[in-house]
């Protein structure tokens, strides 16, 4: 098993577990415990676990989301199939604001030699594209969330209100046909919903698992999105539910 793999297995059973001891993960892995001890101490460093003798205990609630250096690796080919999808939808000198998030980053990366406007909501995005020769690159205010770089706040709030994009690329933590988009950070939410405000057209990107799930904090309803872009796995039910409130979905 890939070391990425192992440690967002371990962090799924700790998180579900509360506490879980090194045998039973080595078990669970097929790693040796010595491999699973080094796992823990990196999880430990990331905050996402605390631990103690012979095992760890979890430091995430079941419903928040795993800190980005956990998530940026986690089906990465997937994110660059959906990122390409997106960039194939944005027109050469179009102006897109693009929203935070480890698919987010990867639609960054895809457009890094286009010729477009975008302002990136993290400054993992804003760093990918700080070099692109033909981008014309916006940074907003704000304060960029610990370990996340997402910025948020009334000055990135303020940013968006003052400019009018072509597009806006939305991630989310759950996109649900009756329940719409939603994220896990109340700060986050926010600055979504401002970024949906400011822009004539919505692209939300989200991989199937995050379909048919409902995270805390409501951004948009599903009929405020224009398209949907997910991976070729999404089950037909939910994607059909999403095409009946209006959205176009493509598969990546």
């Amino acid at each position: 098993m890939a070391g990425t793999e192992r440690l967002r297995q371990i962090a799924e059973a700790v998180r579900s577990a509360g506490r879980v001891g090194v045998a039973e993960l080595a078990a669970l892995t097929g790693a040796s415990e010595m491999t699973i001890r080094r796992d823990l101490e990196a999880l430990a460093a990331e905050g996402v676990v605390e631990r103690y003798r012979g095992g760890a205990r979890s430091l995430l609630l079941r419903g928040e989301e795993p800190p980005f250096a956990l998530r940026a690796q986690d089906g990465l080919e997937v994110k660059r199939r959906i990122a390409a999808e997106v960039a194939g939808l944005i027109a050469d000198g179009e102006s897109v604001v693009l929203d935070s998030g480890t698919t987010c980053l990867e639609v960054a990366r895809a457009l890094e030699h286009r010729r477009v406007t975008v302002m990136p909501l993290s400054l993992h995005a804003a760093n990918a594209l700080s070099g692109a020769p033909q981008v014309t690159l916006l940074v907003p205010g704000g304060r960029p969330r610990p370990g996340e770089l997402a910025l948020t706040g009334p000055l990135t709030q303020a940013s968006l209100a003052a400019l009018r994009f072509d597009t806006a690329v939305i991630g989310c933590c759950g996109l649900d046909s009756a329940d719409g988009l939603t994220a896990y950070d109340l700060d986050d939410a926010a600055v979504k919903r401002a970024a949906i405000a400011s822009s004539r057209r919505v692209i939300a990107v989200a991989e199937a698992a995050k379909l048919a799930h409902t995270a805390l904090a409501f951004v948009a309803a599903a009929s405020d999105l224009d398209a949907v872009v997910t991976d070729d796995t999404a089950a037909e039910e939910e994607t059909g539910r999403l095409t009946a409130a209006g959205v176009v979905v493509r598969k990546a």
